[in-house]
């Protein structure tokens, strides 16, 4: 070969080498320089950062939850704009986690906080549909930006974001991240976190959600407003569930052969967003806790109420009051209440009124809040307020007066006479009350005029309680227009009413006639019922107790219920009113012997009340281990027109509640008082 050509060969030899080594060196300083570039960055835009690790310290906010007595039944949520419960990941559906990792991140427990195949795939595909809809953010990311970060995009937000989810993966693990994630992600109807969102969305645990279920979840997180079950975009977000569970078909988490059923498996949402369980119960507990904590501290800080409710009471207990009152429509009585307490602890196991729907329409439409309406739903009848206090209680309040009498030492075997009586002027005009049937008996012991309701005997107990003498077997005529007996027979009974927990009877005592004993005096129906318990104790008052426990967002106990039991009234005085109530036989005459106060197999106490006009119709009974009252009538104390007494209008209700719950305990009776003696001893 020619020395020239050679010479040319060797050249471009030499000349492509040196091509290649400049590229590669090129490449490589630009590698090095870009590096460091990064490296320039990440320290420039490091800086200010938050530690990875103040996550870990970060307050989450939580709302405060009113549960039944288990726990497991949520009545309510007091949240501000977040409502959430954190859980732990074992408290998480396998499958929920497996659906959002499948839609939201699906290399997440292969990656490092970041991926780059992510983030191409959704630049291609925003590409293909020229939107820029899919972002690439993992997991990690979307966890710091949520914690860290405003929702502006900006390339230094971003950068920003991309560093912290690295030291984020790096520091802790998966499972760890994936924890945190669930319980703040949020997902509309200011729910954040996956048990907020299952509360809000279905109603219950997201322990208990199907594997759909779970979809629908996981669809949410891409669009929580649009994509609301509550909103216009129901179907869009129906459509997106089907998605989730394909993805997860695909990536093997859900077998192929199945998605089919589990996309065809109707989803079931709340019928409302906001829902309150047992309302005027819920809200009526929610009173009593908003006096002892600060409104922005039960928003914010988590707290656990456990109440006294018994969520299958309650249920029994809505259920008869709404078709009670559907049913007395026919007597022109709107609305109702009713109530049951456990006596030995106070514990309020069941609350409701009227329909039981906090949100239903007054009656008649239109009508104006504590001045004409029929039914009020805004107006808790059983609980009443300072200022409307409660109903008359009709007959309902004669047990207070005839305990009153025992302990003066009267028996019931103490006879009084029932006859035409005219006990004086008492509110201009003359006052000459009628037995319910119009009749009179003559001498009746004080059990028969207890158990049948008589009204003229129980005026004249009031005199008996207030001679200075016991009187026995006689009439009591010559103590009439003597105001000093009179006054002093009221003072004790409302005395006897007030020591067994009746708050509301605080008037003057001129206030008061003898028809007190018939009911003259406000009262509402917890109180009744709890005063009631009294008897069913044995003489042993507790207050109504509507919280048992209250726990701090870490579980700590920050109060517990510890009222105690108090002697108010002497056992034999008690058990002998509970002989009287129970007394099927003696109050046969006037009820019949198969009333609605009558239940086979079961002993039970009680005593009815009707008020004059027929505005107010009560019903209130008792076990040793159970006390219920039902109240009847109209918020602006229209009369009913139908003139039927309350053993027929709130007795019903009364019967039907008892009757479903009674099974639940032993066939008890109550301790028989000793007669022998008129010593009765606390």
């Amino acid at each position: 070969m020619p020395e020239r050509k050679l010479y040319r060969k060797v050249y471009r030899k030499n000349k492509m080498r040196s091509q290649i080594s400049f590229l590669f060196k090129f490449l490589f300083f630009g590698l090095v320089l870009s590096l460091f570039f990064l490296f320039v960055i990440f320290i420039f835009y490091a800086k200010d950062l938050p530690r990875p690790e103040k996550f870990t310290e970060k307050h989450l906010i939580e709302s405060t939850k009113i549960y039944d007595r288990t726990g497991k039944v949520l009545l309510y949520e007091i949240y501000g704009e977040e409502k959430r419960t954190l859980v732990s990941l074992d408290q998480i559906p396998d499958y929920l986690k497996k659906a959002v990792v499948a839609t939201e991140d699906v290399n997440f427990y292969k990656h490092f906080g970041i991926d780059f195949k992510g983030i191409l795939r959704s630049v291609l595909i925003n590409l293909r549909i020229k939107e820029p809809i899919y972002g690439g953010s993992t997991i990690p990311q979307q966890l710091i930006r949520s914690t860290f970060f405003s929702t502006e995009k900006t390339a230094e937000r971003k950068i920003r974001e991309i560093i912290l989810a690295i030291e984020l993966d790096r520091r802790y693990s998966k499972d760890q991240i994936l924890e945190w994630y669930l319980n703040q992600v949020p997902f509309g109807s200011n729910s954040y976190g996956v048990e907020a969102a299952s509360q809000t969305y279905f109603g219950k645990s997201v322990q208990d959600i199907s594997l759909p279920e779970a979809a629908t979840l996981a669809a949410l997180i891409q669009a929580p407003s649009h994509l609301s079950p509550f909103g216009n975009y129901k179907e869009e977000l129906l459509q997106r569930k089907n998605y989730v569970l394909e993805r997860m078909a695909t990536e093997g988490f859900i077998n192929k052969d199945e998605l089919d059923s589990f996309k065809n498996e109707e989803i079931k949402f709340v019928e409302k967003p906001i829902q309150i369980k047992a309302p005027y119960f819920t809200l009526w507990v929610k009173q009593q806790i908003e006096e002892k904590y600060d409104e922005d501290f039960l928003r914010t800080e988590g707290l656990k109420i456990y109440t006294s409710l018994d969520w299958n009471y309650q249920q029994i207990a809505e259920e008869a009051l709404a078709e009670g009152v559907k049913r007395n429509e026919f007597y022109n009585a709107y609305n109702g209440g009713i109530v049951a307490i456990n006596p030995k602890t106070g514990e309020v196991l069941a609350m409701s009124v009227g329909t039981g729907d906090y949100y239903a329409k007054p009656l008649p439409e239109g009508c104006t809040s504590g001045v004409d309406c029929l039914f009020d739903p805004k107006f808790n009848v059983v609980t009443g307020t300072q200022k409307s206090p409660g109903r008359q209680p009709g007959s309902a309040f004669k047990p207070f007066v005839y305990a009153t009498a025992f302990k003066k030492g009267y028996d019931d075997k103490t006879q009084v006479l029932d006859a035409e009586t005219n006990f004086g002027l008492w509110g201009d005009k003359e006052y000459s009350p009628q037995n319910y049937d119009g009749l009179f008996r003559g001498w009746v012991t004080l059990r028969q005029s207890l158990s049948q309701s008589l009204n003229v005997p129980s005026i004249k107990t009031l005199y008996l309680i207030g001679s200075e003498n016991k009187i026995e077997n006689l009439d009591i005529n010559n103590f009439l227009g003597q105001e000093g007996v009179l006054s002093e027979g009221l003072k004790e009974s409302l005395q006897t009413a007030k020591d067994m927990g009746i708050t509301t009877l605080d008037k003057p005592l001129s206030s008061y006639g003898p028809a007190l004993v018939l009911g003259g005096g406000e009262v509402n129906l917890l109180e009744m019922a709890s005063a009631y318990g009294v008897f069913a104790n044995y003489g042993l008052q507790i207050p109504p107790v509507s919280v048992l426990k209250i726990e701090d967002s870490k579980g700590s106990i920050i109060y517990e219920n510890k009222k105690e039991l108090k002697r108010v009234l002497p056992s034999g005085v008690a058990k002998l009113i509970d002989d009287i109530l129970s007394d099927n036989d003696a109050r046969t005459p006037m009820f019949g012997p198969r009333s609605h106060l009558y239940f086979e197999n079961y002993q039970v106490a009680a005593k009815t009340g009707t008020t004059d006009n027929f505005r107010d119709c009560w019903t209130i009974g008792f076990t040793p281990s159970i006390v219920v009252g039902v109240w009847t009538g109209n918020n602006d104390n229209t009369e009913m027109i139908r003139k039927q007494p309350a053993a027929t209008v709130a007795g019903p209700i009364f019967h039907q509640f008892l009757e479903q719950v009674l099974p639940n305990y032993p066939q008890e009776e109550f301790e028989k008082p000793d007669l022998t003696t008129l010593n009765w001893h606390y």
